[in-house]
């Protein structure tokens, strides 16, 4: 019942599954595979969908030559498995050269390689097939505002972006862009730092027409937020362009862990909603396997991921016909049109209406809401109780 499908559109970016087990404080643990070898593992485990970063595919000192055959090698095992590519992005964070950041680095010559190298790499990413482009700026930051002009930096910001889009619409590519917030690490503080910061951001460009976000579970968690929250903003606005789909304890390091294994009724109605609202585009895993892995247990969590979804999926489908929550949910939010008259916007008549209208203010605080019972009802469900 749990297994994978195309239409579940489950995809894995190549540093994800080809993730050593390298952190901070510790030596990578698993050996390096190809991007055709990750290719074949996702293809294993069920995925849909594979991602990267431009370096994650081509290495930054490699020759045109080299970049082809890899370009080549990758487009067949694409072919052999079926896999596609829906997402790209550019490596912005890894590099000395981005060291004071990429768009808002001080330095004007590495804001103008910023833009070079991204264009390249949305080059890559339309050539394989992604028609939709993720912004991460890891490195747009400070530790000091002594070092940077905020309201400068925004700007170049802006500009690169600006320029972008204008580059992809030149070009004729169907790419839309997401842009990927993050509160911190491995900047102190990383700019537009919450997916609503990123939402009033795209409302300033010049190109925000192909501008959504890419919300992440972990880094929204990390800010102490309600992911889902920022989610249905996001889609109520029409700029869910892309999702990242991992797990996190909040207050601690990006830990991207597996999908549901920490906070699993979050994860639940995260799964609820996508599925209500009829989100179908890409549901990517951005999350890594234990540094305690070896490659079996990698196919282990990546599986885990694809199949906790799923199961949160037939989780939300039980919640929308269980009777007794459907009861509970039209008792909560019954509405029997009395003070339907001031609805479907402002005219001087309904506001002469409304404010000549006598409340009970007493009776109004008086009525309570069961939510107690509505929630055990919800913890019963997750929990196999019902």
């Amino acid at each position: 019942m749990y297994e994978p499908r195309p239409e579940h559109k489950f995809s894995f970016g190549l540093w994800t599954v080809g993730n050593m087990g390298r952190d901070p404080f510790g030596e990578p643990v698993r050996g390096a595979k190809t991007p055709v070898e990750l290719v074949h593992l996702l293809a294993e485990v069920g995925a849909w969908g594979v991602n990267f970063h431009d370096n994650d595919l081509v290495p930054i000192d490699a020759t045109w030559a080299e970049r082809e055959k890899i370009v080549a090698d990758f487009k067949n095992a694409l072919d052999e498995t079926g896999i596609v590519v829906p997402m790209a992005t550019t490596n912005l964070f890894t590099d000395p050269a981005f060291r004071d950041g990429a768009f808002t680095a001080n330095d004007p010559a590495i804001r103008a390689y910023a833009i070079q190298k991204t264009m390249r790499a949305i080059d890559l990413g339309v050539e394989l097939g992604a028609t939709t482009y993720v912004f991460w700026g890891g490195r747009e930051g400070v530790e000091s505002d002594a070092s940077k002009d905020v309201v400068e930096a925004l700007r170049w910001f802006r500009e690169g972006l600006d320029f972008l889009g204008a580059y992809v619409k030149d070009q004729g590519y169907d790419l839309e862009f997401a842009l990927e917030s993050k509160p911190n690490e491995p900047r102190a503080d990383i700019y537009l730092a919450t997916t609503g910061n990123m939402l009033a951001f795209i409302s300033t460009l010049e190109h925000g027409d192909i501008v959504g976000v890419n919300p992440e579970v972990a880094h929204e968690h990390m800010a102490g937020l309600n992911f889902m929250h920022q989610v249905a903003q996001a889609w109520e606005m029409g700029k869910l362009f892309h999702i990242d789909l991992n797990d996190q304890w909040p207050g601690r390091y990006d830990q991207d862990l597996r999908f549901g294994s920490v906070s699993l009724k979050q994860a639940f109605w995260l799964v609820k909603f996508l599925e209500d609202v009829g989100y179908d585009r890409p549901r990517h895993f951005d999350a890594h396997a234990y540094r305690t892995a070896d490659y079996e247990d990698v196919k282990a969590f990546a599986r885990g991921c694809m199949r906790t979804y799923l199961m949160l999926e037939e989780k939300a489908e039980q919640f929308r016909n269980d009777q007794e929550i459907k009861e509970l949910l039209s008792q909560i939010t019954a509405d029997d049109g009395t003070y339907a008259f001031w609805r479907g916007g402002y005219t001087a008549d309904k506001a002469a209406q409304l404010k000549s209208h006598e409340f009970d203010r007493v009776a109004l605080g008086g009525r309570a809401q069961p939510y107690e019972r509505l929630d055990q009802l919800v913890v019963d469900l997750l929990l196999g109780a019902r």
